[in-house]
């Protein structure tokens, strides 16, 4: 199931579009300003981000700025009822992936929510955590400047911990995201994240990977 977070407003567009992206098979939160939209982005992992541009606290192109200078790479569909091209420009340059002009049609919205969450936004080519840095350009690891020596796996559950951080990710959506639908065994992810704790934490310097019981993994600077 997708998780989705909807900032907007307007309480009534809200409970529609949330009732029908459940029928969907889409899980939805929602934050009506965009301070809101902040913290829970930092709480969880999701999938895709609506986002109103009109929005009370914080507008739509702030949040979508703080959240690009942070290194998070959510992909974002902006929700706008203002059809003018400077808009677009400016939401294009703080980090939107697309827009969607009020009003619009519930199943034109699934549509492009679907299309957003098969791809992580481009507009992210650092993703950092403390001392940890990750160059996805020159497709370098670090951690105090140390380079860090990763296997092609360890590359991939490192770079989805990092796009997710500081949330944590669900053990089945590591697996997902390095084997698909094609988990080696029980054992496998275990043995992995194992070794990239040792690349990341082996003595450099104070914990980032964490392990939450009963639910995944987080790269963070303290523990959940």
């Amino acid at each position: 199931m997708l998780d989705i977070l909807l900032v907007e407003d307007d309480r009534d567009l809200a409970a529609t579009v949330i009732q029908y992206l459940e029928l969907e098979g889409i899980r939805c939160d929602h934050a009506d300003n965009g301070l809101m939209a902040l913290e829970l982005n930092q709480r969880n992992a999701y999938d895709a981000m609506l986002l109103d541009l009109n929005l009370p606290r914080l507008d739509g192109i702030d949040v979508c700025q703080q959240l690009r200078t942070e290194g998070n790479d959510v992909p974002i569909l902006m929700l706008t009822a203002r059809d003018q091209l400077k808009d677009k420009l400016d939401g294009f340059r703080a980090g939107t992936d697309d827009f969607l002009i009020k009003p619009f049609e519930l199943q034109e919205l699934v549509v492009r929510v679907i299309a957003l969450t098969r791809r992580r936004s481009g507009q992210i080519k650092v993703l950092q955590c403390s001392d940890l840095r990750m160059d996805l350009n020159a497709h370098e690891a670090s951690r105090a400047g140390t380079a860090l020596k990763l296997s092609p796996i360890g590359w991939k559950l490192l770079e989805h911990l990092l796009r997710a951080s500081p949330a944590a990710v669900p053990r089945q959506k590591l697996e997902q995201a390095v084997w698909g639908d094609d988990v080696p065994d029980s054992n496998a992810l275990k043995v992995h994240m194992h070794h990239l704790r040792r690349a990341i934490d082996g003595g450099i310097g104070h914990p980032l990977l964490h392990t939450v019981p009963g639910y995944g993994f987080a790269i963070k600077e303290t523990a959940p």
